[in-house]
């Protein structure tokens, strides 16, 4: 152990301390997620990994440099800043700019990266994923576009925390995050080390304030002829910027905003937007007192919309209306619309919008960090993800409040209601209709078994022109694959990003092995199927799709090689 002091201050104390690597310091598409057991009871654990990403920052930045931290609230979380505030401080980054409380949405950090010109941000979520002592945490890295750290950075860090033998810190180094102001320390050889408390929401707010016309939302959630709005926050990082941007700044009463305190465990739900696990939202919109229904998860980057009577905007379908009516959000009217993009598993809705506005469409891999890609090179406006993900070119992240104001948007514009939106663009466009099966913490073995597989199935020649039938229903198999993509940026290529099997008539079956859950692994089913007919376009998905689904688990034998008879989420 190496220590560095002068007289003085304890506080400036730095230490440099032995410790051994971690082997399973992967971070996956959105950082390092673990049970939070993990983090707690390997020694260094946390440590390590905060060491390794700082070491990828070049030392020559590192003094007139900024970091942005932040996270969900989630448990551990304030335990974790201040490591970061310590192995920060004796890295020689010169400034950290944190929520107050350690409180910042994904979104935020991402703002406030962009607009400080940091050289990245830490950002302490597992987004969806649950919280609590026996919950999951996580560590993710944002670079200085604001977007989250390419594969590039996320191997650097791996191979740094896969031979890490020291880290240093400055163990004495406590900061109170709940006082907003700066706060300066003298570190042994560094100059100054400035840690500044900000206030969570404001530049979010402002930025907000540029992209939405604030008096028309002003009027539609205020105005005399104003509509009730109810707002999910699911204790998650989302409660504090609703009850100030939505409430108190846009008018709407205090009560459509609900579960808006930060907890560490969510209130003991499981912060994810979606039917399943929102369903006391969806409940309560069936009711039919409410005009619009949002949910956000734990970091705010994801959300779920529902019109009256809990209709449901599947989000492969939010994108598609809001590239559909884009012009209802003046930011687009200042910058131009250059290009529209869903990740590889989202139904074909955003497609259909492209050929009509005569855009370019892009299809990449699941992850936001390739439509940043996009993004940073000028060729994209607007994307999303059929996992609750919407965005724009506004910030590098997905950005759940800012897709909800959009949609407000929408109904300020148009005054008609979400489902009415909905069905027109339907009776427009065409519309795909879309389920996704969540399987759950399968047995990793039998999912890896139930995907080779699948592979064999896909890969023999006899395949392709193959029929399947279920029901009133016939399939002829087109194409087979697992899914690659090339960016047309910088030409990097992104291998088995999914297998696809694509009928004559354009539907699709796609599997996925997901990784950011923390234990076990996560298949993905999706079934995507167009239809223009317009007596048949407001049918029940479910219905639909049961065709589709029947020969997707008979394709895979799903049931047979995991045990499992039923999906843990359908969508």
């Amino acid at each position: 152990m190496e220590a560095n002091d002068r007289e003085g201050d304890p506080r400036d104390l730095w230490l440099t301390l032995k410790t051994k690597p971690y082997t399973d310091q992967k971070p996956g598409t959105s950082g390092l997620r673990k049970r939070v057991t993990v983090f707690q009871q390997n020694q260094h654990y946390a440590e390590n990994f905060i060491q390794s990403i700082i070491s990828t920052i070049d030392p020559a930045q590192r003094q007139e440099g900024t970091l942005v931290v932040g996270g969900d609230g989630r448990f551990f979380m304030k335990d974790a800043i201040q490591l970061i505030i310590q192995i920060a401080a004796a890295n020689g980054i010169g400034r950290l700019v944190i929520g107050q409380n350690g409180i910042m949405s994904t979104p935020a950090v991402s703002c406030v990266i962009r607009k400080i010109k940091a050289v990245g941000g830490i950002i302490l979520t597992a987004s969806h994923n649950p919280g609590g002592p026996n919950g999951d945490f996580g560590i993710k890295f944002n670079i200085s576009s604001g977007g989250p750290a390419p594969e590039g950075i996320t191997d650097k860090i791996f191979q740094i925390s896969k031979s890490l033998q020291e880290y240093h810190i400055c163990p004495e180094l406590k900061v109170d995050l709940s006082t907003i102001g700066k706060q300066t320390f003298e570190v042994a050889t560094f100059k100054p080390f400035t840690v500044e408390i900000v206030d969570s929401v404001e530049s979010y707010a402002e930025m907000l304030r540029d992209i939405f016309d604030f008096v028309a939302l002003k009027e539609l959630l205020s105005g005399p002829n104003h509509i009730s709005v109810r707002l999910d926050a699911m204790h998650g990082v989302v409660g504090p910027y609703v009850k100030k941007i939505v409430c108190e700044e846009l008018g709407s009463p205090a009560n459509s905003a609900v579960n808006c305190v930060p907890s560490e465990d969510f209130g003991g739900h499981h912060p994810d937007p979606n039917l399943t696990y929102a369903a006391d939202l969806v409940n309560t919109m069936k009711g039919g007192e409410y005009d619009f229904g949002a949910a956000f998860d734990g970091d705010g980057d994801r959300n779920m919309v529902l019109g009256k009577h809990g209709f449901f905007v599947n989000p492969s379908d939010s994108v598609a209306v809001i590239g559909a009516n884009i012009t209802s959000i003046p930011y687009f009217q200042k910058t131009g619309v250059k290009g529209l993009a869903r990740s590889m598993p989202t139904s074909g809705a955003l497609d259909n919008v492209a050929k009509a506005l005569k855009m370019p469409l892009y299809e990449t891999p699941t992850g936001w960090k390739f439509f940043g890609n996009l993004m940073d090179a000028g060729k994209l406006s607007l994307c999303g993800e059929e996992s609750f993900g919407t965005g724009s070119d506004h910030i590098r992240e997905k950005d759940g409040l800012w897709a909800v104001l959009a949609w407000l948007s929408i109904l300020a514009t148009r005054k008609q209601s979400v489902e009415d939106i909905m069905k027109d663009h339907w009776q427009k466009f065409g519309r795909n209709f879309f389920t996704r099966y969540d399987y759950e913490e399968v047995d990793s073995d039998a999912a890896n078994k139930m995907i080779d597989h699948l592979q064999t199935t896909m890969s023999d020649k006899a395949f392709v022109g193959q029929k399947f039938s279920s029901g009133d229903k016939t399939y002829q198999v087109e194409k087979a694959d697992n899914f690659e993509y090339t960016d047309p940026v910088d030409g990097s290529v992104s291998k088995g990003q999914g297998l696809r099997i694509i009928f004559s008539d354009g539907s699709r079956i796609i599997f996925r092995l997901s990784g950011t859950g923390s234990a076990g692994a996560t298949i993905r089913l999706y079934i995507d199927s167009y239809e223009k007919d317009p007596q048949k376009i407001y049918q029940d998905p479910q219905v639909m799709l049961a065709p589709l689904v029947d020969i997707a688990l008979r394709i895979s034998q799903l049931q047979e090689k995991t045990g499992r008879t039923a999906p843990t989420v359908i969508t």
